[in-house]
């Protein structure tokens, strides 16, 4: 049984469908997840999620909606919560559960303790100490993810950065951590036959400009703004350049109102959630990631994959992706100088990008949805089967 908080376009929720598609051959598979209310999803958004919720169901996968699961702290609808997803472990009897994020990481694995499941298992998504809570919250949060780590099997972190923060603040033993990247569909973002100059004229694009993009939640920890304040020290010498946020969220008018001071509305491009990332990604020159903060990044393997150079915050576990000087530079979070210099340096340098973007490739291919499913495969077999200690 996996349980995560919402199903929606971001990160955590396309992970946990990989897995559920990629393991229903071999595996009896329950989905329980909560309404997605907070996503705030588009028409299309959700038609692309319900799309892979019916081949999931048509692969067997048994999908159980939780309308109390939502992600802000809720004490009634969070006591409610435990309380069915008791149950629900009760009737459906799995062997293994496997929770995703924080709040259904909390509630389904103290649910699953409970109910006596033989092996948990849980996945954070994320550096998730950092950033997403007030301090009281943090320290809260933080002590609660301390006391579960003691009923939980596995933890998976998405990269090394994320196992050493488990590690380092004690939250639990090195050997109940493993790190299994999060898949990507490699191929979809591989040589996609795009016309560049028409696609950037239906985007709104100059068809002779560089393009710098971003693709994520419009977010404050995702940094959007840090990016459109160092493109303002860019244009002061590059006014070659145009700016593409895909994505959507709560900055979004802040980002349109912010372009409109500097004066450079007509350089900036706010898109929207997209469900072509895969024929935007060859329009774009050089990839960013301004992030305060980042799990892995699963956009940045999308732009590996589709041959880009990356400049990206030297933040959680963009490290294990981005090797600096290789495939991409990177910064400190938060540094719209460095930023700035950063994406100069290579949009200064045509021959240098292409370089950085064919060594991306190479790395996106230790990324894909297939080495993933066969990891976490591998880490499941290993609970029912455990090597057999030494004498």
């Amino acid at each position: 049984m996996h349980i995560i908080t919402r199903l929606d376009m971001g990160g955590s929720a396309q992970n946990t469908l990989l897995t559920c598609l990629g393991l229903s051959d071999k595996y009896d598979l329950v989905l329980v997840y909560g309404l997605s209310s907070e996503s705030r999803m588009t028409g299309a958004e959700r038609r692309s999620v319900e799309k892979k919720m019916a081949i999931a169901e048509k692969k067997g996968v048994k999908l159980i909606p939780l309308p109390p699961l939502i992600r802000k702290i809720d004490p009634l609808k969070d006591f409610r919560t435990f309380v069915w997803l008791y149950r629900l472990i009760r009737r459906e009897k799995p062997i293994i559960v496997h929770t995703h994020t924080s709040k259904a990481g909390l509630l389904g694995r103290w649910a699953a303790c409970i109910a006596g499941v033989p092996f948990i298992v849980h996945t954070p998504h994320g550096h998730v100490f950092f950033g997403h809570f007030n301090t009281l919250l943090a320290k809260l949060f933080f002590l609660l993810e301390r006391l579960t780590a003691t009923v939980t099997d596995r933890i998976i972190a998405l990269t090394g950065g994320e196992k050493a923060d488990y590690i380092r603040l004690f939250v639990a033993r090195p050997d109940k951590i493993v790190t299994i990247h999060s898949g990507v569909n490699i191929e979809q973002f591989m040589n996609v036959p795009v016309n560049v100059e028409a696609k950037k004229k239906s985007l709104g694009l100059n068809p002779t400009s560089l393009v710098v993009g971003t693709v994520g939640w419009l977010l404050p920890i995702k940094g959007p703004m840090h990016l459109l304040n160092a493109m303002g020290d860019v244009w002061q010498s590059r006014l070659d350049v145009e700016l593409v946020y895909v994505g959507k969220g709560d900055l979004e008018e802040a980002i349109k109102q912010q372009a409109l001071k500097m004066g450079v509305s007509e350089r900036v491009k706010v898109l929207g959630w997209r469900d072509d990332i895969h024929e935007i990604m060859p329009v774009i020159d050089l990839f960013v990631l301004p992030s305060l903060n980042e799990g892995m990044g699963r956009v940045l393997v999308e732009a590996m994959a589709a041959g880009k150079p990356i400049v990206a915050s030297n933040v959680g576990g963009v490290p294990d992706l981005v090797h600096h000087g290789e495939n991409g530079l990177l910064v400190e979070p938060g540094d719209e100088t460095g930023l700035a210099v950063a994406i100069e340096k290579l949009l200064a340098d045509e021959n240098r990008r292409h370089e950085m973007g064919k060594r991306g490739q190479s790395v996106a291919r230790d990324f894909s949805e297939e080495k993933m499913i066969e990891k976490i495969d591998a880490l499941y077999a290993s609970l029912f089967h455990p090597p057999k200690q030494a004498v």
